[in-house]
């Protein structure tokens, strides 16, 4: 195999981090939308649980596009 494309296929498997990332997220926001409507007095008190969920799998997201993106150009 080609070290070209040997990097092409890695960066493609690093990527794969932003699929979890975008489930992870819709799953946060789901999850709290639900419970919101259920009990709406109790849902302002869970907006820093909720972004720091969504940060958590954004970073996890970005990190995967910053690996693959470093396997591309840098290695």
């Amino acid at each position: 195999m080609e070290t070209e494309a040997a990097k092409l296929i890695g960066a493609g498997l690093a990527c794969l981090a932003l699929i979890g990332a975008g489930v992870g997220i819709g799953s946060i926001f789901g999850n709290y939308l639900s419970g919101a409507l259920r009990n709406p007095a109790a849902a302002a008190g869970q907006n820093g649980t909720l972004l720091l969920g969504f940060a958590l799998c954004e970073a996890t997201g970005l990190f995967g596009l910053g690996v693959a993106l470093m396997i591309l150009f840098v290695f």
